[in-house]
């Protein structure tokens, strides 16, 4: 301020050597005190402008970061320490995120200086270009396999909507993070929206189709995880981490008093055992690890119908079969589905019994976890109330029970429209 005295906190403004103009004053950090901060211009009167906003913003409440991390380096400590409490597939896809996508296109930003037009930008970015392009995917291959973008035609492969929404997830998980640890004063992410993924509905089975794979996996040795998975909607890592302690066979296969000590299936069918779904097995890396289940409401205790409580006891029968078979070399885990030798069966070999078995029944674009998908689409079309669809299945909450998997066939259109035109003539 030329020709007079400032006034305190106002700061000041001079003119380097080289002719930039240099303003600093004294503003609150996200520590809770207060430091010199300096910002620069090619004029006096920009100067001036931009230290004033620095000290309105200061005044306002609004503190700088305390410290000049970069995009990288913060990702990395948030990986490390934050990230590293969640589930271990968890913490994996957020690394994959991480090493792919943020730091590659914004880990030399500074934190404190990362803005919502430089994360909007990063977005489209995604959204429009081709991934063989921007990761050289094609060009990496050898060169008698290439055959897009490496030879000059673009294959146009961009991401979807779900995967640019899981990538947007975690940079904003950990930039709110980074907000509540005071290092930076607000989260910019959230200042960003990204588009909604389109869920694919109506993937279930009908009562024919569910019926054929049924038949088709009669033979199989697993053919009581099938069962399960359409009977329970159990997911793959909840039958894979199933033991036989989970189950509670009290009371079910007691002699019944009517008839004389013999085990009686009509009495068995008014007491039926009971499976605790405690854990989950899952592939990390390259080991096999059990966790808890995905949410608080997938820890669920559920009655066996009849029909799944003898697939089990014909599973059991076959399994002292593999054990005596294995001799020496049976490990006993104590899981319901095993290997032939008793170990846990990896999630992804889970397909050398799943291929075959949907080919056979005419399944062939059948995914695995279609069958929980069937499980809740059949158990809706027979009238039972969401709310209890929602606990057989473990959903975290009713929304995704009705939103994602109860799809209105038009065969449910056009009856509900027939009764309507019945009621009104």
């Amino acid at each position: 301020m030329a020709g007079g005295k400032r006034s305190n906190g106002e700061g000041s403004v001079y003119q380097r050597k080289d002719g930039l103009w240099v303003g600093a004053a004294y503003v609150l950090t996200t520590t809770g005190h207060r430091k010199r901060v300096t910002v620069s211009a090619t004029t006096e009167s920009e100067a001036w402008k931009k230290l004033r906003k620095k000290i309105a913003d200061s005044d306002a409440g609004i503190p700088v970061a305390a410290e000049t991390w970069t995009l990288e380096s913060y990702l990395k400590y948030w990986l490390s320490t934050v990230a590293a409490t969640k589930r271990p597939r968890t913490v994996e896809g957020y690394g994959v995120v991480v090493r792919r996508h943020l730091v590659p296109n914004l880990g030399t930003k500074k934190l404190h200086r990362l803005s919502a037009q430089d994360v909007r930008t990063f977005i489209t970015r995604l959204r429009n270009d081709c991934r063989c392009c921007a990761e050289k995917i094609d060009a990496n291959r050898p060169k008698d396999a290439r055959r897009c973008c490496a030879k000059g035609k673009c294959c146009k492969t961009v991401l979807s909507d779900r995967t640019i929404q899981q990538i947007h997830a975690v940079l904003r998980n950990a930039l709110a993070h980074a907000m509540r640890e005071e290092v930076v004063p607000r989260n910019v992410a959230r200042l960003v929206q990204v588009r909604s993924p389109r869920y694919d509905v109506n993937r279930g089975l009908d009562a024919d189709q569910a019926k054929a794979l049924l038949k088709a996996a009669e033979n199989d040795r697993l053919k009581a995880l099938y069962v399960l998975a359409l009977y329970l909607g159990m997911r793959r890592g909840e039958l894979l981490g199933l033991r036989w302690k989970d189950i509670d066979w009290d009371k079910w296969d007691e002699p019944c008093a009517e008839h004389a000590d013999d085990f009686c299936e009509d009495c068995a069918g008014q007491h039926f055992p009971t499976l605790q779904i405690r854990q989950t097995l899952q592939r990390v890396g390259t080991k096999l690890v059990f966790v808890p289940p995905k949410t608080d409401r997938s820890e669920r205790v559920m009655p066996l119908p009849l029909l799944v409580a003898w697939a089990l006891v014909d599973h059991w029968d076959g399994q002292d079969d593999e054990a005596e078979a294995a001799g020496d070399r049976w490990e006993e885990s104590g899981l319901i589905f095993a290997t032939v030798l008793g170990g846990p069966i990896d999630p992804t070999y889970l397909r050398s019994s799943w291929y075959p078995i949907r080919k056979r029944a005419g399944l062939e674009n059948v995914r695995f976890h279609d069958i929980r998908h069937s499980c809740v689409t059949l158990l809706l079309r027979l009238g039972v109330p969401p709310h209890i669809v929602r606990d057989i299945v473990g959903h975290s909450n009713i929304e995704v029970t009705m939103m994602i998997y109860a799809a209105v066939s038009l065969e449910d259109k056009r009856e509900a429209l027939k009764r309507l035109t019945d009621e009104l003539g």
